[in-house]
């Protein structure tokens, strides 16, 4: 009876935690492309600088993501409709996606892959969010 009663707070913890650990991940990354152009003023080693920066806070957002992502869907009714176990499994496979091309991103020598797997990290980001909310709806 007690965890019936927590149930409510408990889904409150879980999806708040989940939203605020998806601002951190997708809204940083918006952000710290939105301030890049100001940021390569500062001097040539400011961009990785505010890179580290910026991975000191997103990687433990990524990890309470995907700890929160599974709490999330073990707290699902069973007897999910074909079509939301579908969007499940492209969300899982953008999210690893995401991962992989920030740490790619993160370990880029040149310009040219640093915008590419920037751009994957970014896309795939905010393709989760969005699948995050089909998923909810």
């Amino acid at each position: 009876m007690v965890v019936a009663q927590l149930a409510p707070a408990l889904d409150a913890v879980r999806l708040s935690l989940h939203v605020l650990a998806a601002t951190i991940w997708v809204g940083g990354q918006l952000t710290v492309a939105g301030l890049l152009p100001t940021v390569r003023r500062l001097g040539d080693d400011a961009p990785r600088r505010l890179g580290s920066a910026f991975a000191r806070l997103s990687w433990p957002a990524y990890a309470l993501l995907l700890a929160t992502g599974i709490w999330n869907v073990l707290a699902v009714d069973e007897g999910q409709s074909t079509a939301w176990q579908a969007v499940l499994g492209a969300k899982i496979a953008v999210v690893v996606l995401a991962g992989a091309a920030a740490w790619l991103h993160g370990r880029a020598k040149s310009s040219k892959w640093l915008g590419i797997w920037g751009g994957v990290a970014g896309v795939s980001s905010v393709a989760a969010l969005v699948m995050g909310v089909l998923l909810a709806g």
